[in-house]
Order: structure tokens, then C-alpha cells, then sequence
């Protein structure tokens, strides 16, 4: 746990080699209340999927809606359950006053890194989105990852300056805009560590690829890491007919069903975890979880997705 940010970012460029990246679900009681135990279990059935890398408290962690202690356990549990095998980058986020709070509890808590989610609300200029990272690495030791999503989205020019801002190791996209990421990766200086976060990310991880930008992160190894990775293994290995037919009869209707509702990027996920038996519980709001009619919908999808690679629900 912890380290320097030279040796976190070899060990992430090596995970990110190795398997998908995993952001794990926070498990909550039906109450709402957090599940401690429950993460425990859920986190180490995720670990003994081999990730590259483990990424508590993010979106798909539900970092939005949870209090300070409660993120504090999360990120300790995941600490713990990882025991060093893969780096712990935790996510922080709001604006840098409330991020570097949060980073202050991830650091204390042992994480390596930490994901800076997009702040909240306002749209910035690039001079305010670099002086927000500027301002959380002047608070934390822990390497930065930015993430670029909805109304954060940086020009080459602006990422050429926070990769050299001490500590910013990377650099998370979400907005699939390719002609854009891929002036990114040229401005960025070498070993600056690039990887694809859209919602669904195998979905375009063909064409992420192409730009230089081959790692990736996978919502799907937190219900189904037998799916997700059949779908790295065919991919690094050039399994085009294997790559095409995962893509059609899984994860395009999954990208469909997911659609339909706001929020299903993550309440979709949760749901079909427990339908494997993963002790994580509802969302919380405002997220809902699934109607009737889609989790029919989700059940039969993956039953599908598992039987093509050899698993069962």
C-alpha cells in the first residue's frame, strides 16, 4: 500500500497490462446503511478475478453518495482485501477543498492513488479545470489520476500542464471523442498513463486501442468477471470472431438496456450482481434500481453473456 508515485505508476502500467480494471460496488444493507462485511466478501471475489488494478469508492462505487466515514471504510476494506497484490486508487471528488478531504482520508486509509472525479456543477475554463488538480496535488503525496467526463474535458495544450503538475500520473476518459484523445496522448510527456472509462468501455476499446490508449476499465467484472475477461483475453489476442460476437450478443444489449433509464450505468451493474449472489444490495438515491421488466430483461441478458463463455448465473 502507499509507495512513491514512480513505483505506483509501474505497477499500474503493469496491472493495466495484465486485466481489466475493476471498480468495485459498495455494498449496502436494505436499509441503505453501508454493508462492511458485505464489501469485504464482494471485494475479494473481485480481487481473486486477477484485476489490474482495484478502484473503490468511484461512480460505479456510488462515491457521490457516501459520507465521509463510510468512504473511509470502504477504502480501508479495499485496502486490506488487496493486501498489496494490485494498486488501490480511490476516488475523490466535488470541488478541491472537498477532494483534498477525501484524499486525506484515502491516504490515511492506505490507498496508492487517487481518481479525481469531475467537480460538481459548474462548467470551467482550462485554467480553473488545471488550477483544481494544482490546487489537490498541493494537498496530497498520493499520485492523481484526472478523469475527464461530462463538463470536464481538457485540450492538449491544458494536458500538457498537468502532466506537470507533481504527482498527476494520468489521465481517465469518458468522453469517447478519439480525434481529441488522441491530441491528448501525443502532448502528453512518456510513461504518462492513459486508459479508457467510458460507461461501457469494451464497447470502443477496439478503437481506444488504435490512438494508443489499449487499457481500459470494465463495469462488467463487477458482475461477471468470467465475461469481461473472455472479452481482454480475445482482444489482446486478436480474437476478432470472439471479440465480434461478445460485442453483438452481449455487450451492444446490454449497452441498449442500459439506456433506458438514467442511472442504469451503475443501478443495472448492482442488480445483476446480485443476481449472481454478490452481497451488495440496493443503490441508493437518487438512483433506483431496476424495474421489474428490465431485471427480466438484465437476468435473461446474462444468462446469455455467461453461457457464451462457459459460466453459469
Amino acid at each position: 500500500m502507499g509507495g512513491q508515485p514512480e513505483s505506483v505508476v509501474r505497477r499500474l502500467r503493469d496491472g493495466m497490462a495484465g486485466g481489466v480494471l475493476s471498480f468495485p460496488l459498495t455494498s449496502f444493507h436494505p436499509d441503505g446503511s453501508l454493508d462492511v462485511e458485505g464489501f469485504r466478501t464482494y471485494v475479494a471475489g473481485q480481487l481473486a478475478a486477477g484485476p489490474g488494478a482495484l478502484f473503490p469508492a468511484c461512480g460505479t462505487g456510488e462515491f457521490f453518495s457516501l459520507a465521509e466515514d463510510e468512504y473511509r471504510q470502504v477504502v480501508a476494506v479495499a485496502v486490506e482485501e488487496a493486501g498489496g497484490r494490485v494498486p488501490v486508487v480511490a476516488g475523490v471528488g466535488y470541488g478541491w477543498a472537498q477532494a483534498a478531504r477525501f484524499a486525506r482520508v484515502a491516504e490515511e486509509a492506505g490507498a496508492d492513488a487517487l481518481l479525481v472525479l469531475p467537480h460538481y456543477l459548474v462548467a470551467a475554463p482550462q485554467d480553473g479545470l488545471v488550477a483544481q488538480l494544482e490546487q489537490l496535488a498541493a494537498r496530497t503525496s498520493l499520485p492523481l489520476i484526472a478523469y475527464q467526463r461530462g463538463q470536464v474535458a481538457y485540450t492538449a495544450a491544458s494536458l500538457t500542464r498537468i502532466a506537470r503538475i507533481p504527482g498527476v500520473v494520468g489521465l481517465k476518459d469518458g468522453h469517447s471523442d478519439l480525434d481529441r484523445l488522441q491530441r491528448l496522448t501525443l502532448a502528453a510527456p512518456d510513461g504518462f498513463l492513459f486508459f479508457n472509462g467510458a460507461a461501457t468501455a469494451e464497447i470502443q476499446a477496439r478503437a481506444y486501442a488504435t490512438v494508443g490508449v489499449p487499457a481500459y476499465s470494465s463495469a462488467v467484472h463487477a458482475f461477471a468477471p468470467e465475461i469481461a475477461d473472455a472479452f481482454f483475453a480475445a482482444l489482446r489476442g486478436a480474437d476478432h470472431g470472439a471479440v465480434d460476437k461478445l460485442l453483438r450478443d452481449f455487450y451492444v444489449p446490454l449497452v441498449e438496456l442500459r439506456d433506458r433509464v438514467p442511472g442504469y450505468a451503475v443501478s443495472l451493474v448492482k442488480a445483476a450482481a446480485r443476481l449472481r449472489g454478490r452481497p451488495v444490495g440496493p443503490v441508493r438515491a437518487p438512483l433506483t434500481d431496476p424495474s421489474p421488466t428490465d431485471l427480466a430483461d438484465l437476468k435473461t441478458l446474462l444468462a446469455a453473456g455467461l453461457d457464451l463463455v462457459g459460466a453459469s448465473l
